[in-house]
C-alpha cells in the first residue's frame, strides 16, 4: 500500500468512526430514545392516550425526564406529564418493543405505537409494529427478560 493510500484509508476510518460516534451520540444523549435532542423524535407522549394517535410537539412545551427533554402539544399535556411522567412515558425508553425483545435498541417510528394495559410501546416502522403485534403477549415477556441488559448497550439501530 502507498503511503497515499494509507493516510486516506486511515482518514476514511477517522471519518467513519467520527460519524458514526456522531450519531449515536444524537440518539443517546438522554436515557430515552432520542433524534435532534428531543425523545420520541419531538412527539408529545401524552398524546397517544388522550388523542389515541402521535401529535408532535411543540418547542413551547417542554419537560425533562431521564436525561431527556419531551415536547408537547400543549400545557396541559405537558402538565399531565410532568405530575406523572411514569405513567406516559414510552416502555423501554422510547426505544422499538420489537427491538428490545431482540436483544437491540432501534430507532423508532413515532406513528408505529400500540398501548398495552395503559402502556406506550413504540416500534420501528409499520411493518415492525405488524410483527410484534402478532405475539404482544410473547415479546413483551422477551421484552421483559432482555431490558436490563439491552438497556446498557450503546448502539442504535437506525
Amino acid at each position: 500500500m502507498t503511503s497515499r493510500n494509507h493516510a486516506f484509508s486511515r482518514t476514511a476510518t477517522f471519518v467513519a468512526a467520527f460519524l458514526f460516534a456522531l450519531s449515536a451520540a444524537s440518539a443517546l444523549a438522554g436515557d430515552f430514545f432520542e433524534k435532534e435532542g428531543m425523545a420520541i423524535r419531538g412527539y408529545d407522549p401524552v398524546s397517544y392516550f388522550k388523542e389515541s394517535k402521535p401529535v408532535r410537539g411543540s418547542t413551547a412545551h417542554k419537560a425533562e425526564f431521564g436525561g431527556s427533554t419531551f415536547q408537547f402539544a400543549s400545557q396541559a399535556n405537558r402538565d399531565a406529564f410532568a405530575a406523572d411522567p411514569a405513567r406516559y412515558a414510552p416502555q423501554y425508553n422510547g426505544f422499538c418493543a420489537f427491538g428490545v425483545a431482540g436483544g437491540y435498541k432501534a430507532a423508532i417510528d413515532p406513528a408505529a405505537f400500540t398501548i398495552v394495559d395503559n402502556k406506550l410501546y413504540l416500534n420501528y416502522n409499520a411493518d415492525v409494529q405488524k410483527q410484534w403485534r402478532a405475539d404482544i403477549p410473547g415479546f413483551l415477556a422477551k421484552g421483559a427478560k432482555n431490558w436490563p441488559r439491552v438497556a446498557k448497550q450503546t448502539k442504535v439501530i437506525e
